[in-house]
């Protein structure tokens, strides 16, 4: 008998070649769409209503059954209400990080198994051996880092379709074998957020307190919103004009609310050597034997770097790097690599 396997499917050419692929190589498929997120952004829509609609005839056009369901709940309590928090504090989180750990791979995982599922698989840039996650094919695509905090032990059930190719050939593909969603633009930024500026979004969730945007000397140059809206490293929608380079956020104060700016891209104030890392995971379910030598990424897309990682105390690490890393964000994640093979990670604090 042959397997079944539920796709996660988002509306999107990856979750949609997916599908296909395993179709053809014999599975029993059925697509599974998850509506997370129910609030309509600026312009007035659901984003999630053409996304169904995506799923829907992506479904039809390969002939396979698909469910549809609601986790927006589940989302709200155990990755949103995370997020506020996170950023009520100062922080800056990554929500696609909490997802895939609670939803994606939790929660519909489970609900895809009681359904009957023998597997599940998703449309994510990501390979699999011997039980270890690796890096998708395509370096500038490669989703790893969003996946690192998932549970290791549930990986022998899940499939990555298209983690051995390349974006490019992933849309050649879907356009041959005429795939609604092949020429659709890839999603980007925060899903429930949508095409509304952060700021404003975020405003609706935590209070505005006006105060200063200084220079490390002291000068002030302007006022702010409220510290928790701005990350280290931002350049953009800072409101400081006037002649010269562009301002960055190089620190913040968030006791005193004030967000720290200067006119310098590689401002001393932004670069750090060393960061402390706690909430560990491990995919393997067990802790690597420190101290270790490998490398890590402290965002998505960055180049991995060569790092020495100790234990500071139970359930923290500290992260030295070779090279001092610009613009590390507490609350983001620092995740670790052994050449190709994503070992875990934790959170920036």
């Amino acid at each position: 008998m042959n397997k079944t396997v539920a796709v996660a499917m988002s509306g999107g050419v990856d979750s949609s070649l997916s599908a296909l692929l395993l179709k053809q190589q014999g599975y029993r498929v059925i697509g599974m769409f998850m509506r997370n997120w129910e609030e309509a952004d600026a312009s007035g829509r659901c984003t999630s209503a053409q996304d169904y609609d995506d799923v829907s005839s992506t479904c039809a056009k390969l002939g396979i059954p698909f469910y549809a369901f609601n986790f927006a709940k589940e989302y709200r309590e155990q990755v949103f209400a995370r997020f506020v928090e996170e950023y009520q504090k100062g922080y800056t989180p990554n929500p696609d990080i909490l997802c895939n750990r609670e939803i994606k791979f939790k929660v519909f995982f489970e609900k895809a198994l009681s359904l009957g599922a023998d597997l599940v698989a998703t449309g994510h840039y990501c390979q699999l051996e011997d039980g270890k996650l690796l890096k998708g094919r395509d370096p500038g695509k490669d989703q790893t880092y969003f996946l690192h905090a998932i549970d290791g032990t549930i990986l022998d059930r899940v499939l990555f379709p298209v983690g051995g190719l390349l974006k490019s050939e992933v849309r050649s593909l879907a356009r041959e074998f005429g795939l609604p969603t092949h020429g659709k633009k890839d999603s980007t930024g925060i899903c429930f957020i949508g095409e509304r500026r952060f700021q404003e979004f975020l405003s609706q969730y935590i209070q505005s307190k006006r105060g200063e945007f200084s220079m490390l000397d002291g000068t002030k140059v302007g006022t702010h919103e409220g510290t928790p809206f701005y990350t280290i490293g931002q350049r953009k929608h800072l409101g400081l004009g006037g002649p010269g380079a562009r301002w960055y956020v190089v620190k913040k104060d968030l006791a005193r609310n004030i967000v720290y700016v200067e006119r310098d891209h590689d401002h001393p104030e932004l670069y750090a050597s060393e960061l402390t890392a706690d909430e560990l995971s491990w995919l393997s379910g067990s802790a690597p034997v420190f101290p270790l030598r490998c490398m890590a990424k402290i965002r998505y897309r960055q180049e991995d770097q060569a790092c020495f990682v100790t234990e500071t105390s139970q359930g923290k690490l500290s992260v030295r790097f070779h090279t001092p890393q610009r613009a590390i964000a507490v609350g983001q994640s620092v995740v670790f690599y052994d050449g190709d093979v994503c070992l875990g990670g934790g959170r920036i604090c």
